[in-house]
């Protein structure tokens, strides 16, 4: 007879203790175990707990390939979270055999591979997991009981926009840097001449142009799309241009706005010269276009789905063993669950967008289809997209000083560890799991649209490198950059409205107060919006350290790779002490990761009061509404706001907040 020494590691999740009868069996070269009951006197199975059992068999099992865990539950069937198992053989060899796996039935686990399957949301968008709810999905990719927890409480907070400087800011560290492009010739149906506008610094607009201070928003994507129907009232949605100008002191200053594609007289060109009112109502239009535009295309499709179609493709394809699967998993935690609930609470025929948003119901499909259509890898991947929008000598760009340094610290680490397994590029080719991750993710994600640039395969480990480090950016800090600030930026909803009730003006001198406050939406829409973006937004105290790797090198690389990243944290914190705005977003230890000492990566000394004017433009939305507010800062809006409520009492309508 001969011993193995296995030891068991249970995990920290909530309710990972099992008091079921546990059974193992070893799978080697040279043979399998008996099914062994792993027993002793006291529990042994409880959360976080490291036990120790005795395996025997008649004779060496050579080399271990695979363990297969059963439990039979004793009086009730309860579930169990291994995170781990060691087993040292005979001959003095320990083989490490990495679970994070719910066990909560009977049947026999062998660990070796994922299961996810495809479907169809909606023609022309990436293909998502088949789940009607998150029952039905896999038990690994379940909230942990903390994150749940935590859906429904979190700290608010409010950062001062009432500057005339951060209109341009937003483009460049808002939650959509991603639009906002060097303009060297003017747009056909934008038809700016330089005697229209008023530069800063003197100059004409040619001569600013060539020297790159020129830059452009297009909102064309939103051309054609329909605009949604409000409690019975047609709301509108823009598809605007926008110029502006780097000016002399090194702010980005908008200097015209066409609210519509098509040049017309009713489509006049807004210009800062014009009247207060003009001007303010075509920024107002072109910051609710940029709220469907970012919300639908830049956080939705661009980072969930896209991240969605990564982690199907990589349950459906890759065994736990394999080191892509390792590398990625911790990676793609939640987000199956959250676009299950996105599609369920947010974008379905009840959903809140659906319901409050202007891009709502149809509009939401058709600004996915066209985006996607439109998807290039190069805009996937910061380097390529920072050069090919021309924005690399851009001042005060920080998405893209922290994104460029982030994507270098994640693709050296990516190279490290992949090269470790992969030598040549031969083994790259050769191996089909492989090959067949990155061909559904073509096939599913980008539904075989070879002008989008994305592989079909991978032929060197180059290709292979590259792509993988574009996943993990896309899934952490590109996620991170384009959602964190959701609630930051929007809570002051003039700065994010999420439609607007009234078209624009067609002519110019016809705004006044009235007109805008009529333009904004209602109350009750507001509220709704801005639960959302507050719910979006919010960060989670919840880890998850998993090992998937037990290899010295992969090891000793997390290492390095954790050592960079807090280099890089000292240097943005370091930048942020010397901003007014402090731009948090890509901080690997701000916004980036759970800091239960600081969930949102925020100081609280900073940003915790609304604008200026705030109490007062919202007091007018209320009384036009007949609403009475009751709290004595309504800018401070609680959680509650999720279900907010309305009752009437003699005064007229009550809303709660």
């Amino acid at each position: 007879m001969v011993s193995y020494d296995v030891i068991i590691f249970t995990g920290n999740p909530a309710f990972a203790t099992a008091f079921n009868s546990i059974y193992i069996n070893l799978v080697g070269t040279a043979g399998e175990s008996k099914r062994t009951h792993l027993k002793r006197l006291t529990p042994s199975f409880y959360r976080g707990a490291v036990s120790h059992f005795i395996v025997s068999c008649p004779k060496f099992l050579g080399k271990l390939v695979m363990i297969k865990l059963d439990k039979q539950k004793r009086f009730l069937q309860d579930s169990w979270y291994p995170a781990k198992v060691e087993v040292k053989s005979p001959k003095n060899k320990t083989y490490h055999f990495p679970i994070y796996h719910w066990i909560t039935d009977s049947e026999v686990y062998c660990f070796r591979e994922g299961t996810g399957f495809w479907d169809v949301y909606a023609q022309g968008i990436p293909q998502c997991i088949k789940a009607d709810s998150i029952q039905s999905l896999p038990y690994d990719v379940h909230f942990s009981f903390t994150k749940t927890a935590e859906m429904k409480y979190t700290a608010t907070l409010f950062i001062n926009i009432g500057r005339k400087t951060l209109f341009g800011y937003q483009f460049l560290n808002g939650v959509n840097p991603m639009l906002i492009r060097c303009c060297k010739a003017l747009p056909k149906n934008f038809p700016v001449t330089g005697d229209m506008v008023s530069l800063h610094g003197g100059g004409s607009l040619a001569d600013e142009m060539m020297k790159g201070n020129i830059f452009l928003c297009d909102y064309k994507l939103l051309d054609g799309v329909q605009p949604n129907t409000i409690n019975r009232k047609k709301q509108y949605l823009m598809a605007p241009l926008i110029l502006l100008q780097k000016t002399p002191d090194n702010k980005l200053m908008p200097i015209a706005i066409q609210l519509k594609q098509k040049p017309a007289k009713d489509n006049p060109i807004f210009l800062p010269t014009d009247s207060e009112y003009d001007w303010l109502l075509a920024k107002i239009f072109v910051r609710s276009a940029d709220f469907n535009f970012y919300e639908v295309s830049v956080h939705l499709l661009r980072t969930h789905l896209l991240a969605e179609v990564f982690t199907v493709s990589l349950l459906h394809n890759l065994p736990m063993l394999h080191p892509l699967y390792k590398l990625l998993m911790p990676h793609t935690r939640y987000t199956l669950q959250i676009n299950v609930l996105a599609r369920q609470l947010l974008i379905s025929k009840t959903g809140v967008l659906t319901r409050f948003a202007a891009s709502g119901g149809k509009g939401v499909i058709t600004i996915l289809q066209k985006s996607l259509s439109s998807l290039t890898y190069s805009s996937l991947c910061i380097p390529d997209d920072i050069a090919e929008r021309g924005l690399k000598d851009v001042p005060n760009f920080y998405y893209r000083d922290d994104g460029l340094k982030l994507w270098e610290i994640i693709f050296r680490f990516v190279k490290e560890i992949l090269t470790s397994y992969y030598k040549t590029d031969a083994e790259v080719q050769k191996d089909s799991e492989l090959q067949k991750w990155i061909q559904d993710i073509y096939e599913h994600g980008f539904l075989s649209q070879a002008s989008t640039g994305i592989p079909q395969k991978f032929s060197t480990v180059d290709e292979m490198v590259k792509f993988v480090t574009m996943v993990i950016f896309t899934c952490s800090a590109q996620h991170s950059a384009v959602n964190s600030g959701q609630y930051d930026f929007g809570a002051w909803m003039p700065n994010s409205p999420v439609t607007l009730q009234l078209p624009p003006p067609t002519k110019k001198g016809k705004a006044s107060e009235k007109s805008m406050l009529d333009t904004f939406p209602d109350i009750q829409t507001t509220v709704h919006g801005m639960a959302v973006m507050w719910l979006l937004s919010k960060q989670s105290s919840d880890s998850y350290p998993e090992e998937h790797f037990t290899e010295e090198v992969p090891c000793q690389k997390i290492k390095d790779f954790q050592v960079q990243l807090k280099r890089l944290s000292a240097e943005i914190k370091a930048r942020n002490s010397g901003l007014d705005l402090p731009y948090t977003y890509l901080d690997p230890e701000g916004h980036m990761v759970e800091s239960p000492r600081n969930p949102v990566g925020v100081s609280p000394q900073r940003g915790t009061k609304g604008p200026q004017g705030c109490d007062i433009i919202f007091d007018v939305l209320c009384r036009r509404q007949g609403l009475r507010v009751e709290k004595e800062n309504p800018t401070r809006l609680p959680p509650e706001l999720c279900s907010t409520s309305f009752t009437r009492d003699s005064s007229g309508t009550t809303i709660t907040l």
